[in-house]
């Protein structure tokens, strides 16, 4: 894609906030960015599968010194819920009409900035719930890598605090790997080296992420209403657009 020096610049900005996300709540970079990504060029497969690409990398940059603050028996036994849906949501991805698919990643992320502006979560009481949760959430991160707030809400209720973080990220990098090799099985064009330049722009948000990630979980509501008002003016927009 060809794009204006302006348009290059808002990208930049856009990939900042998502290693800024990613790494602050230790979720949430795809659902908070592809808003912003879609309202630049709305080619939800243009966009994926360099935020895999980064996801990918500091993930494992994240978890390179931290594999031993994992709850890997968790992890092992919310995957045969997980990834089946995961895979029909990819499915979905590459047979579904784009303008679909960008009119479903602007309602997901309406819906969670909706919750999280009023100061509601999402929450799981009980086994079954836990089922439906993992399940919706993997189908939608097979779609379009949003579905974490969805997952978050039955980990958090099995993880220990502070083993939570490194277990999603894990989460992430198995999902992520499983999506970008669909993409590459069937041909999807990946933008590798729009992928690799923005790596060190990323990376100004992600450190900044990870020095604040202690003051965003203190003040976690608040920052969720100043984000949750912000993206229900963008998925708003980006609605009233697709239509």
């Amino acid at each position: 894609m060809e794009f204006s020096y302006s348009e290059w610049l808002l990208i930049a900005l856009i990939f900042v906030w998502t290693g800024f996300v990613r790494s602050g709540l230790g979720f949430g970079g795809a659902a908070l960015g592809l808003p912003f990504m879609l309202m630049v060029y709305d080619d939800l497969l243009y966009w994926l599968p360099m935020i895999g690409i980064h996801l990918l990398f500091f993930s494992a940059l994240t978890l390179s010194s931290a594999l031993k603050k994992v709850d890997w028996m968790y992890l092992r036994s919310s995957f045969r819920w997980i990834i089946p849906a995961t895979l029909v949501g990819v499915f979905g991805l590459v047979s579904l009409p784009s303008q679909w698919l960008v009119v479903f990643v602007y309602s997901i992320t309406l819906f969670y900035a909706v919750m999280w502006f009023l100061n509601r979560a999402i929450h799981s009481g009980n086994d079954w719930v836990d089922r439906v949760l993992l399940v919706l959430g993997g189908y939608v991160a097979g779609t379009s890598l949003t579905g974490a707030p969805l997952m978050v809400a039955v980990f958090a209720r099995h993880v220990a605090a502070h083993y939570l973080r490194n277990t999603l990220f894990v989460l992430w990098f198995i999902l992520v790997t499983i999506k970008m090799s669909a993409f590459v099985v069937i041909g999807v064009k990946i933008e590798w080296v729009t992928a690799l330049a923005l790596i060190p722009v990323a990376a100004i948000g992600h450190v900044a992420g990870l020095k604040a990630h202690e003051y965003i979980l203190q003040n976690n509501a608040r920052f969720k209403q100043v984000i949750g008002g912000m993206l229900i003016l963008v998925s708003s927009i980006g609605l009233y657009m697709s239509f």
